[in-house]
C-alpha cells in the first residue's frame, strides 16, 4: 500500500509533463512519422528520470531543496538576488504563459464530446483547479493528480493497444534511433515537453521527509508510466492520415475503432489539460517558496498569502487568456527564451551539486555511471536550450526561421564549448 501511495504521490511529475503540449507533439509525431520517433520519447523519459532523481536526492541527502541550494551557492554575491529573480521569473512566467494552453487543451478535450461553450468549460476548469489548490495540501493535491494520471493513462493506452500497431515497427521505432527528414524539431519538442525546469523545482520541493529508497521507487514507476502514456498518444496519432488536429484524430479513431475510442481520447485530453492546469500553478508556488522561504518560518506555508498569490497569478492568467481565446504570444516567446536558459542552467547546477562532497557526503554523491548519464542529459538540455533561444530571438525580431542544420550546428558547438569547464567544476567539487 505504501508503494502504491508513493507512485500516486510522484505521479504529480507525470501530470505536469503530460499536458496538451505533449499530447499535441506526440500525436503530431505519430501522424507525420509513424512509429519512428518513439525512441525520442524513450530518451526523454530516461532524461526526465535522471534529472528528477538527482533533484529529489539533493533534498533528501542534504536537507536543502533545489531553490535553497541555488540560494546558498549564490549567497553573498552581487549576482545572488539577480539569479533568484531570474529563476523565479522564468518559472512563473513560463507557467503563466503555458497555463492558457493547459486550460484550452482541457477545454478542447471536453468540447469533443459536450456542447458546453468554451467559456463555461474554462470557468469550470479554473474553478476546480483553484478549489483544489486552495483547500488541498501539497501531498493531497499530488495524490489526486496521481489518480487523474492513472485515468488518463487508461484512456490513451487502451486506445493505442486496440489500434494493434505492428510489434516489429514498435520495437524498431523505440530502440533504433532514426531522424527522418524534417523531424529534428519534433524530436527536440518531444524532449522539451517532457524535461521541463519547473518540474525539477516541484520534485525537489515535495521530496522533503521522504526515504530515498521509497522515493526512487515511486518516482521511477510514475515517470516510466508517464513515458508509456506519451508513447500511447504517439501510437494513437498514427491513425491520422491528413493534417493533424484534435478533431482529425478524434474522427480517425472513430472510423477505425468506433465512437467509444473518440470518447476515450477526449477524456484523456481533458485529463491531460486539467492535470497540467493544476500542476503549473503548484510548481510556480513551490519554486517561489524554495527560493525565498527561510528555515523555521511559516511565511511561505501552503496557506500563506505569499504562496497563494503565486499560484493565483498563474491560474488567473491562464483563465483570462482562456476566456479571451487569445494566445499570449509575446509572453510565450519570452518564456521560451528564459526557459531555454533556465533548463541547461538548472541541469548543470544539479550535476555540480550532486558531485559536491561537502553538501552530499560520500554516499550521496553521483557515481560514475550516474555522472555519465547526467552528462549526456545535460548535453541534450544545452542543445535544447540554445535551440529554444534562437527560435525565440528569430520570432521576436520577425527574422526568417533557421533551418534544422543551422540550429543543430550552433547548439552542438555551444555544448562542446561548455563541456570542458563543466567537467572541471564537477571534478573539483568531488575532492
Amino acid at each position: 500500500m505504501q508503494r502504491l501511495l508513493q507512485v500516486l504521490f510522484w505521479s504529480v511529475i507525470s501530470a505536469a509533463f503530460i499536458g496538451p503540449g505533449t499530447v499535441t507533439t506526440a500525436a503530431s509525431s505519430g501522424a507525420h512519422f509513424g512509429y519512428s520517433l518513439l525512441w525520442a520519447l524513450l530518451f526523454s523519459t530516461f532524461a526526465c528520470l535522471v534529472l528528477q532523481e538527482a533533484s529529489a536526492r539533493v533534498t533528501v541527502v542534504s536537507g536543502k531543496n533545489l531553490g535553497q541550494a541555488i540560494r546558498q551557492q549564490f549567497h553573498g554575491g552581487a549576482s545572488g538576488p539577480l539569479v533568484m529573480v531570474l529563476v523565479l521569473g522564468a518559472i512563473v512566467l513560463g507557467c503563466a504563459a503555458y497555463e492558457a494552453g493547459n486550460i484550452l487543451g482541457s477545454v478542447a478535450g471536453a468540447s469533443l464530446q459536450t456542447r458546453l461553450s468554451p467559456e463555461i468549460l474554462t470557468l469550470i476548469i479554473g474553478l476546480v483547479s483553484g478549489l483544489l489548490l486552495y483547500f488541498g495540501t501539497t501531498k493531497t493535491v499530488a495524490r489526486i493528480l496521481g489518480v487523474v494520471v492513472a485515468f488518463m493513462g487508461v484512456m490513451f493506452l487502451v486506445t493505442a493497444f486496440l489500434i494493434e500497431p505492428p510489434v516489429g515497427e514498435l520495437f524498431k521505432g523505440t530502440f533504433l534511433p532514426t531522424l527522418p527528414q524534417g523531424s529534428s524539431l519534433l524530436v527536440l519538442g518531444l524532449i522539451g515537453t517532457t524535461v521541463v525546469p519547473y518540474n525539477l523545482f516541484l520534485g525537489s520541493g515535495i521530496a522533503a521527509g521522504q526515504k530515498l529508497g521509497e522515493l526512487r521507487f515511486g518516482l521511477s514507476v510514475a515517470i516510466v508510466l508517464g513515458g508509456l502514456i506519451s508513447m500511447g498518444v504517439l501510437v494513437a496519432g498514427t491513425s491520422v492520415t491528413d493534417s493533424f488536429s484534435f478533431e482529425a484524430l478524434s474522427g480517425a479513431l472513430s472510423l477505425r475503432l468506433g465512437e467509444w475510442s473518440a470518447l476515450f481520447f477526449a477524456l484523456g485530453l481533458f485529463a491531460a489539460g486539467l492535470s497540467s492546469a493544476i500542476t503549473a500553478p503548484l510548481a510556480a508556488a513551490v519554486t517561489a517558496r524554495s527560493l525565498f522561504d527561510k528555515e523555521k518560518t511559516n511565511r511561505w506555508d501552503h496557506r500563506s498569502w505569499r504562496y497563494r498569490a503565486v499560484w493565483l497569478f498563474v491560474l488567473f492568467t491562464g483563465v483570462f487568456f482562456g476566456l479571451t481565446e487569445v494566445r499570449p504570444i509575446p509572453a510565450i516567446i519570452l518564456a521560451q527564451a528564459l526557459n531555454g536558459v533556465l533548463l541547461p542552467f538548472v541541469a548543470i547546477f544539479l550535476l555540480l551539486v550532486a558531485n559536491d562532497r561537502k553538501l552530499m557526503g560520500e554516499g550521496g554523491m553521483n557515481r560514475l555511471s550516474t555522472n555519465i548519464c547526467m552528462g549526456l542529459v545535460v548535453a541534450v538540455t544545452i542543445v535544447l536550450g540554445v535551440t529554444k533561444i534562437m527560435q525565440a530571438v528569430t520570432s521576436a525580431l520577425s527574422l526568417p526561421k533557421l533551418d534544422e542544420i543551422t540550429l543543430f550546428a550552433v547548439s552542438t558547438v555551444a555544448t562542446l564549448i561548455l563541456a570542458v569547464p563543466i567537467y572541471r567544476l564537477a571534478h573539483a567539487r568531488r575532492r
